[in-house]
C-alpha cells in the first residue's frame, strides 16, 4: 500500500493564521482610533488658532484707542464652541501695546479642555 501525502494546509495551520490576522487588524482598528481622535484635535487646533489670529488681525486694523481688551464667542464649522478673550498691555514707550488672545474649547469627544494663547504687538 502506497501512501501519498496531502497537499495543502491542514485545519490547524488555517486557524492559527486566521487568528494572527485578527489579532493584526485588531491592532489596526486601534491605531485607526487614534489617528482619527488626533485629526480631529489638529482640526479644533487650527480653528482655534485661525480665531486668534482673525482678532489679533481686526485689533491691528482698529484706530489705536480700539485696541482694548474684550471676550467673545466664536463658533466652529464644527459646531465646537471657542471662548475667546484677548488683554492689551502698553509697552513702557508708549508706542506699542502687547496683546495676548486666548482660545478655550471644550473636546467633546475627549470631554477634556483646551487652551491656546498667541501673543503678538501693535505698533501705533
Amino acid at each position: 500500500m502506497k501512501l501519498t501525502r496531502s497537499k495543502g494546509f491542514s485545519l490547524i495551520e488555517v486557524m492559527i493564521a486566521l487568528v494572527i490576522l485578527a489579532v493584526a487588524l485588531l491592532a489596526l482598528a486601534g491605531l485607526m482610533i487614534t489617528t482619527t481622535k488626533n485629526t480631529s484635535f489638529g482640526g479644533h487646533m487650527t480653528e482655534a488658532a485661525t480665531f486668534a489670529q482673525d482678532k489679533l488681525e481686526q485689533l491691528r486694523a482698529s484706530p489705536w484707542t480700539g485696541i482694548i481688551a474684550g471676550a467673545d464667542t466664536q463658533v466652529g464649522a464644527t459646531g465646537i464652541s471657542y471662548a475667546r478673550s484677548w488683554t492689551v498691555a502698553d509697552n513702557p514707550n508708549g508706542d506699542q501695546r502687547w496683546v495676548t488672545v486666548t482660545i478655550n474649547w471644550t473636546d467633546p469627544t475627549a470631554r477634556s479642555t483646551h487652551t491656546i494663547n498667541v501673543r503678538s504687538v501693535v505698533s501705533e
